[in-house]
């Protein structure tokens, strides 16, 4: 195995690269060459494994370099290059690049959930079907397995998941006499409640996030987002989305919220201090916290998601990939032999044993997985909270099409509420016709 991690592509402007020739895509008529349909079988898989050759994979995921070394000493005719070709939008602007430029590219990319269909159906990845993909229904849990399957094709298998969770420290709510929140209207409660008991302490933080945002609509049974081929509908103002911004606004309106964006110094110090009291988040934060807030160890818990209506149990995914191989490998049979290995085989035991959240029903039902007992989280068995959610993830979700560019809006419009006197349903409402304009724009039929 060799390993490369190059400097991160900031220098490529990301809007660049959205659009992914969106313009040019097709429903999916399964004419395309590179497609599984039309490139192998499994028989072609196991000849490829067994026959060898050289793979590169791009992904920033640390796990998979164990995976790696792993997959090589079973498969000793086969040479894998590991490159960390950015971690996101910065690799997919690579990647797009590559693909523009006709060399390149990987045989073998991380792709993160929302992101897929754009790619999809822009028939940069391929359908890896006829490889095998398609009889693995029931392997995963099924929001990742809904997630990268676009009309009848499978275009990646999943990597990981994100069922939420609402991580919470106990030692604060403990020291403040405070519930820990089961619905929505007791967390913008236990906010007040905790503002007043201490004004340096919030709830939570959030300056706008759109993975965020999504994760809370679709929790709340949102569908803004319908995908039939090309055709496209975009309702931003559903019940679900409708549900989350008067909600959601009230905890902006009182200040509520900690102005930290996630992720930043200030935010790990927040979460070890015990001035950010929750996150309700996906269930691959464990690792980051253990890593990222050592202050906190033993004060932490897990909870289920608070609820929209009392005694609900919905959740929602946060987060996520998958591994797809571009239609433009030369090397598909055994770049999809690589994904079964590192995805569905034995690869998946070693990303959890380090730390990943898997989205294989095997591992999550298994008793080794839901008895572990975290001593950062004060020996909490959380994974039986993070597989329950799992199993709760509302079915009949979407991403849209051109999830990659409305992300990069997203601050431009919804996220304004958080700096202006516009209000969420504004904000959602701004997202909306923005996309729409620009579906529209990349030749797809949008809300009509």
């Amino acid at each position: 195995m060799s390993i490369r991690t190059p400097r991160t592509l900031r220098a490529v402007a990301a809007t660049g690269v959205l659009a992914l020739g969106l313009a040019a895509c097709s429903s999916g008529s399964g004419d395309d060459a590179g497609s599984g349909a039309d490139a192998g079988s499994a028989d072609d898989v196991a000849a490829a494994l067994e026959e060898g050759g050289s793979l590169t994979v791009w992904a920033w995921e640390p796990t998979l370099e164990q995976v790696v070394t792993d997959f090589e000493a079973e498969y000793p005719n086969v040479d894998v290059e590991l490159v960390n070709a950015g971690t996101g939008n910065d690799q997919y602007t690579a990647l797009q690049n590559a693909i523009a430029a006709g060399s390149g590219v990987p045989d073998v990319a991380q792709v993160e959930y929302y992101a897929l269909p754009q790619f999809a159906l822009s028939e940069a990845v391929a359908d890896l079907s006829a490889f095998g993909a398609a009889d693995l229904d029931g392997t995963f849990t099924p929001g990742p397995w809904n997630a990268v399957q676009q009309g009848e094709g499978v275009y990646g298998l999943p990597m990981d998941s994100g069922p939420m969770a609402l991580f919470y420290n106990e030692e604060v709510f403990t020291q403040h006499g405070i519930e820990v929140p089961t619905t929505w209207d007791g967390f913008v409660e236990a906010a007040r409640a905790l503002h007043a008991a201490d004004p340096n302490v919030y709830i939570t933080n959030d300056t706008g996030d759109a993975g965020f945002t999504t994760s809370l609509i679709w929790q709340a049974g949102g569908q803004p987002f319908q995908v039939d081929g090309t055709d496209v509908t975009v309702d931003l103002a559903d019940e679900g989305s409708t549900q989350f911004a008067e909600t959601w606004q009230t905890l902006i309106d009182e200040d509520l919220l900690a102005p930290v964006s996630s992720w930043s110094d200030e935010w790990y110090q927040g979460l070890g201090n015990g001035t950010i009291a929750t996150l309700a988040i996906g269930a691959w934060m464990p690792a980051n916290l253990e890593s990222g807030v050592p202050d906190g160890a033993g004060k932490w818990r897990v909870a289920p998601l608070p609820q929209w209506e009392e005694g609900a149990s919905a959740s929602a995914e946060n987060g996520g990939s998958a591994l797809s191989v571009p239609a433009a490998s030369e090397n598909q049979a055994l770049a999809y032999g690589f994904l079964e290995y590192a995805n569905a085989g034995d690869g998946v035991q070693a990303r959890v044993d380090g730390g990943a959240f898997p989205a294989t029903t095997a591992e999550l039902e298994s008793d080794e997985f839901q008895g572990y007992e975290s001593e950062y989280f004060g020996g909490q068995k959380i994974n039986e909270v993070l597989a329950q959610s799992a199993a709760d993830v509302v079915e009949g979700w979407s991403y849209l099409p051109f999830q990659v560019y409305a992300n990069s809006i997203f601050n431009d419009t919804v996220g304004q509420a958080y700096v202006s006197s516009t209000t969420l349903t504004e904000g959602l409402q701004a997202w909306q016709d923005a996309s729409v304009k620009y579906g529209a724009e990349q030749g797809f039929t949008v809300n009509e």
